[in-house]
């Protein structure tokens, strides 16, 4: 099964779902990961040489995860809003083209962060269940200090329904964090390892498991 997973920065995906894109691989699924922007352009525009170093960090945490191929959108970092919303559906419908994925992994549409929303809206532009869509699965996945952060309302509530099992991955999911060396921050934030381990653990434990992500299924299509 070909499997496409969509980031707006580098880090998001690992993150995010690192868990489970170990575990997908490791199934012998053919996982892509996307990622919309070149990552930093806007949050560190005095150090330009970033752009080459993130990009260096994402094919190194991608293939500890057995991602068989990384994709840069290359569209501009934190000013996704400022960008033509046709221009960010072209990116990923470019890669749904492409790679013709039948499940496709994106952000959940509440997160507090702007470039997280406008991925989520246009990938659901890229996969509406059109004639001869190869996409028959759509999920949301969360990430720490952009999906918890937004307004406690129940429209940016995340609340997933779909829970992966991850402790047999779970170091691979952490060096692929440390690989991106830029993103790590220090204890108590939410981006810290231990935070991400402690997140993974209480959502394994209200349903069962030991080290569980998260994900909102929002359409599986059956043929």
């Amino acid at each position: 099964m070909k499997i496409l997973v969509i980031a707006a920065h580098p880090d998001d995906e690992v993150y995010g779902m690192g868990g489970t894109i170990a575990k997908l691989t490791k199934q012998g699924h053919e996982l892509y990961v996307l990622i919309i922007t070149e990552g930093c352009s806007t949050q560190y525009k005095d150090r330009p040489h970033l752009i080459r170093e993130k990009k260096k960090q994402a094919y190194e945490a991608n293939a500890v995860l057995g991602v068989k191929e990384v994709i840069f959108g290359d569209l501009p970092d934190m000013k996704l809003d400022t960008v033509a919303h046709v221009k960010i559906n072209a990116v990923i419908e470019k890669a749904i083209r492409d790679l013709k994925p039948n499940v496709v992994y994106t952000h959940f549409y509440g997160d507090v962060n702007k470039d997280h929303r406008c991925v989520s809206e246009s990938t659901m532009v890229a996969v509406r269940p059109i004639h001869l869509q190869c996409v028959r699965e759509v999920y949301f996945y969360q990430v720490p200090s952009s999906t918890e952060w937004a307004a406690n309302v129940a429209l940016n509530t995340f609340t997933p329904n779909v829970f992966e099992e991850i402790s047999k991955y779970y170091d691979r999911k952490q060096a692929a964090i440390l690989a991106y060396s830029s993103e790590i921050r220090e204890y108590p934030h939410p981006r810290s390892l231990k935070v991400v381990e402690m997140y993974d653990l209480a959502l394994a434990k209200r349903n069962g498991l030991e080290l569980a992500e998260g994900f909102m299924l929002i359409r599986k299509v059956n043929k």
